[in-house]
């Protein structure tokens, strides 16, 4: 029998998996990022909700913890929105290489939070990271927007790992999206009705959004959040963002597998590429060498 951290482990490989082909979804869908993430958010609310009334989940809990739950929701929910629009005015490859460097930020924001010695040669990796990052800026130069939102959305998903790995040591996992995501189309709704964005034309879907919609909220988000959040459990913040780290990997196969010339890139990007996600994989090596001798 698997331990809890093997289950957990291999469940999330599964989820990035499924990440990966979050980002084919958002280059398929041609709405805009922030409608794309507002109409995400919203129907993964509603099936997480018809998951918690069918399985009779109570939601009771203290409003000051609501409030830090719907903070959480808008933090997810900006790296959702850079995260796409990353894609919009770049692409998949660009965008998920980029995402890579979570881990790296992820070291630097976990001793805040918990109070940790920061590791050196972790900083020693992350500049080496800087170091790839500047071969694809000089190489994809005509991309640099997408590269910042990119790397923006990076240090946000790194962020919400942190704080919600110490959510989900007390609360339920389910109760915890619910809220989140609820916080996250909450605060959207307060940007869209400021710009009166909300009209008749904005909730016109094509036949083909709906349906990838539906499929990103359910299977993307609502089943894929749920289960981030509860292997949180069991594996630490730094394994998480680590494991993250191969949905370039898959992502990028599937951009070129579907989109073809489109996401053919330089010779310098691929290399660029490779050096952050070996350093990465290097450093998370380390660590659990570290781990091992202790």
């Amino acid at each position: 029998m698997l331990s809890d951290n093997a289950k957990s482990y291999l469940q999330l490989h599964l989820i990035v998996f499924i990440w990966g082909f979050t980002a084919i979804l958002g280059r398929l869908i041609t709405l805009d990022a922030l409608p794309l993430v507002w109409f995400r958010m919203l129907f993964a609310v509603a099936f997480i909700f018809i998951y918690i009334r069918n399985y009779k989940i109570g939601i009771k809990i203290p409003r000051k913890i609501i409030l830090k739950f719907l903070v959480a929701g808008l933090i997810i929910a900006l790296h959702w929105f850079t995260f796409f629009r990353a894609i919009k005015v770049s692409n998949v490859s660009i965008t998920l290489a980029c995402l890579s460097t979570g881990a790296f930020f992820t070291s630097l924001i976990e001793p805040i939070f918990f109070g940790k010695k920061i590791v050196w040669y972790e900083i020693f990796f992350g500049i080496i990271v800087v170091f790839g990052l500047t071969i694809i800026f000089k190489v994809e130069s005509n991309y640099i927007e997408g590269i910042l939102l990119a790397l923006l959305s990076a240090f946000l998903s790194a962020s919400f790992a942190v704080i919600n790995s110490k959510f989900v040591q007390t609360f339920d996992p389910t109760v915890i999206s619910f809220y989140e995501l609820s916080g996250g189309v909450l605060f959207f709704s307060v940007f869209l009705l400021l710009g009166n964005s909300l009209n008749a034309e904005f909730f016109l879907l094509s036949m083909r959004d709906l349906i990838c919609l539906l499929i990103l909220s359910s299977v993307c988000t609502a089943y894929a959040f749920i289960a981030s959040t509860a292997v949180m459990k069991f594996l630490s913040p730094y394994t998480v963002m680590l494991t993250i780290n191969l949905e370039p990997i898959y992502g990028i196969i599937l951009a070129v597998l579907i989109f073809k010339d489109k996401e053919q890139m330089s010779n310098g990007f691929y290399f660029g590429a490779l050096i952050i996600l070996t350093t990465v994989i290097l450093n998370g090596i380390i660590k659990s060498r570290k781990k091992v001798d202790k």
